[in-house]
């Protein structure tokens, strides 16, 4: 039987990985940065644009979909790839997560989570059943078990409850997706929990490995917790992941983040703040973030970043930027928005290549020190 990941290179240094990845819609190379496109989009980019900068894959939000259009509309269409005209892979969460953060309110049980929506608090239920019939309908080549997120800080009795509740909730997805139409083209990550706790994340990542997934997500990390506990998160549980199979650290995060977490064995990530902060007018450079509002960019002849080939590198000054933001023109925060993605994934495609050559170590090294984290990127 083909592997649909096959490891190319493992850095000498650390635990950093090159790898494949083989799914229905492509193959996806690793570490990758997937854009986030919570309702069918990635804010303000075209999958057109998406492809000019080589993403390689994007995320669908299985709960902002369920609510918003809804399934019926969504199976009308034949899929999210062709309701959003992208035709590269998908991967799909599990609404877990939302469900948690948004929910107005939320009472969850084994048998799944009863909730009203933010929308308009319509009473809905998403079991791993239900979980596991919206991601097929979706059509999304990576379908995530359902899992629950525990808030930060948390009891460790709640953390250790909710782990096996996320493992149970596993196996149901797992017996799901084994007789599904869905299953011959769609792989399955499971995910561990087990919040800040060392042993709970261990226990949790053997039980998620036992049902044997295929790939693993870490989860429950950059809820508002120290970097340091989320660094030892993802420590805690990356050594009882398989080499064989891709890691993805849901939700993360700065650019120094990604590297630290590269070298810590993870292979995939997803995080809003590149369309995020391009919105409040931030641009991610190597040296750190730049809000552009400010008025020292009001004069300014030069690019968001010299030697940068996305767009508005290559056709506009942080000065004409700049004025699009204070006059309110969508297309400041456009231009910030291809700006700030092209950054995310260019710094994966360099981290390949490093890797490769076996230099990440001095690369990652390099990168961290001359980055410097400024006011705007701690904008939520």
């Amino acid at each position: 039987m083909q592997k649909n990941f096959v490891l190319s290179t493992t850095d000498r240094h650390s635990k950093a990985r090159h790898g494949r990845l083989t799914t229905a819609h492509g193959i996806i190379d690793t570490p990758a940065f997937m854009p986030v496109g919570t309702q069918g989009c990635v804010k303000g980019v075209s999958p057109r644009e998406l492809r000019e900068m080589n993403a390689q894959i994007v995320l669908g939000n299985t709960y902002h979909l369920f609510v918003r259009p809804g399934l019926d509309v969504i199976k009308h269409f034949g899929g999210l790839h062709n309701l959003m005209n992208w035709d590269g892979p998908i991967l799909t969460d599990s609404g877990g997560y939302q469900i948690f953060s948004l929910a107005k309110l939320r009472r969850i049980t084994d048998a799944g989570v009863e909730f009203q929506n933010h929308i308009d608090g319509a009473r809905a239920f998403i079991s791993p059943e239900v979980a596991m019939e919206i991601q097929a309908a979706l059509g999304g080549d990576i379908a995530m078990a359902l899992d629950e997120c525990v808030p930060y800080p948390c009891e460790y009795d709640y953390a250790a409850q909710s782990a096996e509740l996320t493992t149970c909730w596993a196996k149901r997805c797992k017996a799901v997706a084994a007789h599904s139409v869905a299953a011959t083209k769609q792989l399955l990550f499971g995910i561990v929990q087990g919040a800040t706790f060392e042993d709970l994340r261990k226990q949790s990542a053997q039980a998620i490995v036992e049902l044997d997934f295929d790939g693993y997500a870490v989860g429950g990390v950059s809820v508002g917790e120290p970097e340091e506990e989320m660094m030892r998160a993802v420590e805690s549980a990356e050594s009882f992941l398989p080499r064989g199979k891709p890691r993805y650290a849901m939700g993360l995060g700065t650019p120094p983040q990604m590297l630290e977490m590269i070298a810590r064995g993870m292979d995939m990530f997803d995080c809003v703040l590149p369309t995020r902060l391009a919105r409040n007018g931030t641009a991610f450079t190597a040296a750190g973030t730049l809000n552009l509002k400010n008025a020292e960019f009001a004069l300014d002849k030069n690019p968001i970043e010299e030697n940068c080939t996305c767009q508005a590198c290559r056709e506009f000054s942080r000065g004409y930027i700049r004025h699009l933001i204070k006059a309110e023109e969508i297309l400041g925060l456009r231009l910030i928005t291809l700006h700030n993605l092209h950054f995310y994934l260019n710094l994966m495609s360099r981290a390949r290549t490093e890797i490769e050559s076996g230099t990440f170590g001095q690369f990652r090294k390099a990168f961290v020190a001359e980055y410097k984290t400024r006011d705007a990127m701690m904008v939520e």
